[in-house]
């Protein structure tokens, strides 16, 4: 860094703390004399850290340890309850999180060369951004790494009742008798199982269209419907919130009640009265106050890149994660800071960009994803119904998991399997996997997809035995 009290100049700015702007800097800097600082006006470890991926994973994991146990003869009979410990689950969501201290992802970016401003970013010209009344200039490269936020859909009386986003999910301290999840996606999904778990009495999910993850192939709403369905979830598909009313509104802060019962009015007429809303309708990218307009760039909607990462007509300007709006998951975000990265220490140094590790391509169609309900969604690439609108000739092995792994695991084991193969080039550009433990599937399945194996080389990929992994096995015997 060098400047005067109001002005500092590093080679790389940041804007925005989370891990997608942690690796952006860390790539783009290491092994190198560059400088680099992260501008982040909340927590440095950003929303993963915090208020998404870590807290979630950290409520559904005691849920999913005692059904494991509750599977198996001779564990079973140990357990005196099925439910998890309210107390010791929201305490061990608290240690994950650090209880939203971010002092040791600050200790961090410092250790590795990377100075921490706080504040709100805004860019006031080209590689120039403005934090209060300090300036901060980049001498080679800005990147924008702010996120997203959730959505609050346009309904009546909906904002004003104060619903929870999955910020407070995430947090939550009180458990709500009554609740009404509004969204039929992952974050929906993950939400009401952990809802359950914490012993939530009634608990009601209102879905516009017709199934729950709609980005799935068909089967895997359907049996994560079942599982919740069994476990007492009200599922009202092709509804809609009409209205919401709650006299008695409170700001209580992350994870509160906030305020007193609420009345939902549904499409139909139904009215349901619940405790606490969750909104779980999608995220928006976080460009405002960003001060794009000022550069001649939409503020509104996502922050359009190339497969560089970089902002077409502005070449000093990147954009990764959420805020571009290709692809909303924390391990993808990172993918992309990783290829930025690449690319503005080659360019820094002087180096063409033809290598593919300057090209981010996986997230066109190569995306691994995990939902971590019970039972687990794992999935790569394509479904059926989207290979067939690219106009891709498939051919499909699709079919229940049953292999002596899963047995071993539950006797009662349900789980189910579908690849998508392009018929004229023999590789696979799509599958998933449903059942307990299959979130261990996915990585092998996004090899395959990147990797264009052929079916044929596939079967020289021996699974253990006995694994779960065998089903790769059985679906390629189908195929024969």
């Amino acid at each position: 860094m060098d400047g005067d009290s109001q002005t500092s100049t590093y080679d790389v700015v940041v804007i925005g703390g989370g891990p997608v702007g942690e690796n952006a800097a860390d790539y783009a800097i290491r092994g190198s004399d560059r400088t680099a600082v992260i501008i982040e006006h909340e927590l440095v470890g950003g929303e993963c850290s915090y208020w998404a991926c870590m807290p979630s994973k950290g409520l559904l994991g005691p849920g999913s340890a005692l059904a494991a146990a509750a599977a198996l003869p001779g564990a079973r009979e140990r357990l005196s309850d099925t439910a998890p410990d309210r107390t010791g689950v929201l305490g061990r969501r608290d240690e994950i999180t650090g209880g939203r201290d971010d002092s040791s992802q600050v200790e961090w970016a410092r250790s590795a060369g990377i100075d921490v401003i706080r504040g709100h970013g805004r860019i006031v010209g080209e590689r120039e951004v403005a934090v209060d009344e300090r300036r901060i200039v980049a001498r080679e490269a800005v990147v924008v790494a702010t996120g997203s936020v959730a959505s609050i859909p346009p309904i009546a009386g909906l904002r004003e009742a104060r619903p929870w986003t999955s910020r407070d999910a995430t947090n939550l301290i009180d458990v709500p008798d009554r609740i009404v999840v509004l969204g039929g996606g992952v974050v929906a999904c993950e939400a009401v199982t952990w809802l359950l778990d914490l012993g939530v009495r009634e608990l009601t999910m209102v879905v516009r269209g017709n199934r729950l993850l709609p980005k799935n192939e068909p089967f895997a709403g359907e049996m994560v419907a079942d599982a919740l369905t069994a476990r007492g979830a009200d599922i009202r598909f092709g509804t809609e919130f009409e209205s919401v009313e709650r006299p008695d509104v409170a700001d209580t802060g992350y994870g509160r009640l906030h305020g007193g019962p609420a009345r939902v009015t549904l499409s139909g007429g139904d009215v349901v009265e619940v405790d606490e809303i969750l909104v779980a309708a999608g995220r928006k990218p976080a460009t405002r106050e960003l001060g794009l307009s000022g550069i001649g760039v939409e503020e509104s909607g996502p922050l359009g890149v190339d497969d560089h990462m970089i902002v077409p007509g502005h070449p000093w300007l990147y954009a990764v994660g959420d805020v571009n709006g290709r692809v909303a998951l924390t391990h993808m975000g990172k993918y992309q800071a990783r290829v930025a990265g690449d690319v503005i220490a080659a360019r820094a140094e002087g180096r063409n960009l033809d290598s593919p590790r300057y090209s981010a391509f996986a997230d066109h169609g190569a995306v691994p994803q995990v939902v971590f309900t019970r039972p687990e969604v794992a999935a790569v690439g394509v479904t059926e119904e989207q290979a067939r609108a690219d106009g891709i000739d498939v051919t499909v092995a699709d079919m229940d998991i049953a292999v002596a792994g899963t047995y071993l695991l539950d006797p009662d084991y349900s789980g189910h399997a579908k690849l998508v193969i392009d018929r004229a080039r023999d590789v696979v550009v799509g599958a998933t996997f449903v059942g307990a433990g299959t979130a261990e599937l996915v990585h092998s399945a996004t090899v395959a997809v990147v990797g264009e194996v052929p079916v044929d080389r596939l079967w020289h990929a021996v699974p253990s035995y006995p694994t779960v992994s065998e089903v790769w096995l059985r679906l390629l015997e189908s195929l024969r």
